[in-house]
């Protein structure tokens, strides 16, 4: 949203001119004589009052037509996670059978109330939900090896073999004795230049890369978990970590092809049409007319553009690549803007490369 009240400008601009850090993410200001927006603690130089305008969201800087700043990358900073959390996170990390309680949290020098408003606001969860997930990946993690029960429950740092079925059962939906023919799904947090992301993972592969903000998100979860019968917890594997790196990549205009695995349930016409969308090449563009008469189905137009909706995993299926047959910018889950970025970024590196 524009920011039109004027104490609210005032009080944003002498932030932005003192690079206050605690006005990180509340606001975004358009600097109108460079189409580009920043956040508060932006090292460039300060432009004239008058020069600028202040949003609420990212997204309303995208869509008023600004460029994420270089130098702050404030899609990115704005939405990383704050040093006080990175540092909550690697202690549940760094001993699983330790709970860390907000007395850990204050030895660290660490506010456990600002932990705790993180973690809601971006992870809609509180922060000791998220340490019960990694606990429990762990653990299942150990049971999937052959691990007993028993051994696993203290691994994980549960002091009672009921305690430790009782949450693995209320987070995980079973209990640890059928965990044999049983799978989860991970879930991860990156930033990326056009916002944060979530990214899911079965053992098999990718089946999920949403933009956080994406409308009726937690409807995709729980679909997700019904087809694949798995529940989503907080943890990495192999296939998150090679997807972020390979994003990283995508971003600085180094990658034009994804190779990490995907995992992902849908009928037999979607994974057509999910199967075409990967034949767009990067920097090229196609309608939807044209995918249909790809699939040999010129008539499904309609089921098509469908299809390209229930896709999950986003950029690495570039759905972003199919646009209207005027040539037109079309419906993106992530936002028109978004959209517009991605075409743009892949074009100017497509050109850069040749």
């Amino acid at each position: 949203m524009l920011i039109t009240e004027q104490q609210t400008i005032a009080t944003y601009y002498n932030a932005l001119v003192n690079r206050e850090p605690s006005y990180v993410g509340t606001f975004y200001v358009g600097v109108k004589t460079t189409s580009i927006f920043c956040i508060a603690t932006c090292r460039a130089r300060k432009p004239k009052r008058e020069n600028v305008e202040f949003y609420s969201e990212f997204k309303d800087a995208l869509d008023a037509g600004y460029r994420p700043c270089k130098i702050c990358k404030p899609t990115e900073n704005a939405q990383a996670a704050p040093k006080q959390v990175e540092q909550a996170i690697e202690l549940v990390k760094a001993d699983l059978k330790q709970k860390v309680t907000d007395q850990h949290l204050r030895e660290q020098g660490i506010a456990p109330e600002f932990v705790r408003r993180w973690f809601k606001q971006h992870y809609g969860m509180t922060f000791q939900t998220y340490q019960r997930m990694f606990r429990i990946n762990s653990a299942f993690e150990e049971l999937k090896k052959g691990n007993t029960a028993t051994d696993t429950a203290f691994n994980a740092g549960f002091n009672s073999l009921s305690g430790f079925g009782y949450t693995y059962k209320q987070v995980v939906g079973h209990s640890p004795k059928t965990q044999a023919d049983k799978q989860i799904i991970l879930i991860s947090r990156l930033t990326t230049p056009i916002g944060p992301m979530f990214v899911c993972a079965t053992e098999k592969g990718i089946c999920l890369l949403e933009f956080v903000d994406r409308r009726m998100l937690e409807t995709e979860f729980k679909d997700l978990q019904k087809r694949l019968k798995a529940q989503i917890l907080m943890g990495e594997n192999a296939h998150i970590k090679a997807l972020k790196q390979q994003l990283e990549s995508y971003f600085n205009g180094n990658l034009t092809h994804f190779t990490v695995p995907l995992d992902t349930p849908g009928t037999d016409f979607q994974q057509q049409v999910w199967q075409c969308l990967q034949t767009i090449d990067y920097g090229e563009t196609a309608s939807y007319q044209q995918q249909a008469q790809k699939i040999n189905n010129p008539k499904a137009v309609r089921a098509v553009a469908s299809a390209n909706g229930f896709n999950r995993v986003a950029i690495v299926i570039p759905c972003h690549r199919v646009i209207g047959k005027d040539g037109s910018l079309t419906g993106y889950g992530g936002g028109l803007a978004r959209k517009k970025w991605l075409l743009e970024h892949e074009q100017r590196h497509r050109v850069a490369n040749q």
